[in-house]
């Protein structure tokens, strides 16, 4: 086990929060999702509004893993010219008024390649990127990325999935640390609701096999079910209900609206203080 001195923000936050009997709140937004501007604003207002850590999906051309509402929102940023440089640059941002809460760069493997790792590892640490996730990099492919990420600082979060019986993970935990995401549903973001038993089930397979933190995503959009999945888990993540929360309050041409910001930061409060009613 890791003194303290030497454990990430990742790690300090969810021992924070076990301390004090408390869940996980996971937040999911694209980076400049409409714009770059009411992107950032988004984000540095999360923290206040009560998400404990942040993913920030880098914007790609074909992120095949998701759900429409996700795939569109990375269109709509990629449109208003949204680059991996301004992503990183978003998080510098946010770092310069917020020392605590982790973000983990969420997204696939291309624009990193094209990026450069090597870049990539170094110019993700100095901006005060704490994690990263990567889709579609499997446990056989650790050497692209993974290991090097992990040599540097980085926590390399991986995804367990319904499918991923008790042969394959340990394959898929040997590099993960941070915490692991558990895929609550089969296929894409967004499109389905999650079984709190089948999932308490899980979480319980998942912690025979490893001490990390399981925050669970894919299909939670009320506070009530957060609630409900919070109870069986050290976290939960939501995206795609944020990511329509910002989308409704579009113009038709995709342009921020006056509540914009609002919007979003008003679903986090509301989903915190569900989380916040587990004991």
């Amino acid at each position: 086990m890791s003194s303290t001195s030497t454990k990430s923000r990742i790690d300090r936050q969810f021992d924070s929060l076990r301390a004090s009997g408390k869940k996980a709140l996971v937040t999911f937004l694209t980076a400049g999702d409409p714009d770059y501007d009411t992107s950032l604003k988004i984000i540095t207002g999360l923290p206040l509004a009560g998400a404990d850590v942040i993913e920030i999906g880098m914007p790609f051309t074909d992120p095949m893993a998701d759900g429409p509402a996700i795939q569109a929102s990375s269109l709509r940023a990629l449109k208003a010219g949204q680059t991996m440089i301004k992503t990183l640059q978003m998080v510098r941002e946010f770092r310069k008024n917020q020392a605590d809460t982790p973000i983990v760069l969420m997204g696939y493997y291309n624009p990193i390649y094209i990026y450069g790792c090597e870049r990539f590892i170094k110019d993700a640490l100095d901006a005060g990127v704490d994690g990263l996730i990567v889709v579609d990099l499997p446990p056989e492919e650790d050497d692209e990325l993974c290991i090097p990420a992990l040599a540097a600082g980085l926590n390399f979060i991986r995804l367990a999935t319904p499918t991923t019986d008790d042969r394959r993970l340990p394959k898929v935990l040997v590099n993960t640390s941070g915490f692991v995401y558990y895929v609550s549903i089969t296929g894409i973001t967004g499109t389905a609701t999650p079984d709190a038993d089948i999932v308490g089930s899980a979480v319980r397979r998942l912690k025979n096999h490893t001490d990390l933190p399981i925050a669970v995503g894919f299909g939670v959009t009320t506070p009530e079910q957060a609630a409900t999945i919070s109870a069986c888990a050290d976290g939960v993540v939501v995206g795609t209900a944020l990511v329509n929360a910002l989308k409704q309050t579009l113009s038709e041409d995709n342009a921020s609206g006056t509540t914009t910001v609002d919007s979003v930061l008003s679903l986090v409060r509301d989903l915190k203080q569900g989380i916040n009613t587990v004991r």
